[in-house]
């Protein structure tokens, strides 16, 4: 059985899908940076880069890139041209964009299309990953609230790279800006050489469900390679139908490509949303940690009054996201004192708490 759990906290909203009770998607939106996802922009193209048979197209705050093969291979450099976002920004990496647009979204832009000048703008918002999830998922009964105490658990150690998966075996999954590495690991097996191999490759084939569940909820996407744990490169292309089939329950597709000639299976995911562990990471993220943890401590300590210290690109993420603030004083009944403390490393704060 399928169902959604969104719970709401200043700043954001985190919503999961659980199949019989066990998370499969993790999705973190955050209104005042939102991921971008299927927005619709009034962009302009800047540049046409025919080595890279697209162009950048210049959108709010950002630019983006628009294949050939998405439309408008004739456009010329400062035409204006309505594009979806297809793909979310990702590392220095510009969203990617397309013109191939629905009935519905071409009527946002028909006023804009006969001006044909303006500046760059949003036109509509993309879908939020709860709304994404309830068109995906119809008959799935959404639920709101907090997380119950252990789906919470299970959902904060995804913050960890490294993953205990069955039979004792372990993932470290260690992202770069071209692919992401997935290690598996297990403990020296006994024995003869053969009875060894043999546990080996039981031991692999265990974990794979797993290991495709770990990677669809943590959202991981792009070129995935995966070293396996203690086989020959000859006998790992033998859990190919094995593998395959643990990405099979992945709504987004993820395929397959072989193996490589050092024995790396190589996969290839669909990148729509930035994956979870560039959610987790940065200012913004940090900030809305530190308030989500204010709100935590206030319930369990009415007593008390809360100040917050936090370095200063914590502490300026805090002052650009006059929402999230808003929203913890209406549970507090009272606006959070933020202090910008220098001498906090990057990323870091701290709660002072003072009985009034």
């Amino acid at each position: 059985m399928l169902t959604l759990h969104a719970a709401h906290g200043p700043g954001e909203t985190r919503v999961v899908l659980l199949q019989d009770g066990t998370p499969v998607e993790y999705y973190i939106h955050r209104p005042a940076a939102p991921d971008g996802y299927g927005a619709l922009y009034w962009a302009r193209i800047t540049a046409r880069v025919p080595a890279m048979a697209g162009a950048f197209v210049a959108l709010p705050g950002a630019e983006g890139f628009l294949p050939d093969t998405e439309g408008e291979p004739t456009a010329h450099t400062g035409d204006h041209v309505p594009v979806r976002v297809t793909r979310a920004a990702m590392g220095h990496k510009g969203p990617r964009v397309t013109t191939r647009l629905t009935t519905a979204e071409r009527q946002f832009a028909v006023p804009h299309s006969a001006k044909g000048v303006g500046p760059v703008r949003l036109l509509h918002p993309g879908p939020t990953p709860l709304e994404e999830l309830c068109a995906a998922y119809p008959d799935a009964p959404v639920y709101e609230g907090p997380f119950p105490a252990d789906l919470q658990t299970a959902l904060d150690a995804l913050a960890d790279p490294d993953v205990a998966l069955p039979g004792g075996m372990r993932a470290s999954i260690v992202p770069t800006p071209a692919l992401t590495a997935i290690d598996l690991d297990s403990a020296a097996a006994t024995g003869v050489r053969a009875a060894k191999q043999d546990a080996q490759f039981a031991a692999n084939r265990a974990v794979l469900p797993e290991l495709g569940r770990q990677i669809r909820l943590r959202n991981l996407s792009g070129a995935i390679l995966i070293d396996l744990s203690g086989l020959p490169t000859r006998k790992r292309a033998a859990l190919a139908a094995d593998l395959a089939a643990a990405l099979a329950p992945d709504r987004l597709g993820p395929r397959l490509a072989g193996f490589s000639a050092l024995g790396f299976a190589e996969i290839q995911r669909p990148r729509l949303r930035p994956p979870l562990h560039e959610r987790l990471s940065g200012p913004h993220a940090s900030a809305l940690a530190a308030i989500g943890r204010v709100q935590a401590e206030a319930a369990a300590n009415p007593g008390a009054r809360f100040h917050l210290r936090a370095s200063p690109a914590v502490a300026a993420a805090l002052e650009a996201d006059a929402a999230a603030l808003s929203a913890l004083a209406n549970v507090m009944t009272y606006k959070l004192s933020v202090r910008s403390d220098p001498t906090l490393a990057a990323g870091a704060w701290l709660i002072d708490s003072a009985h009034g």
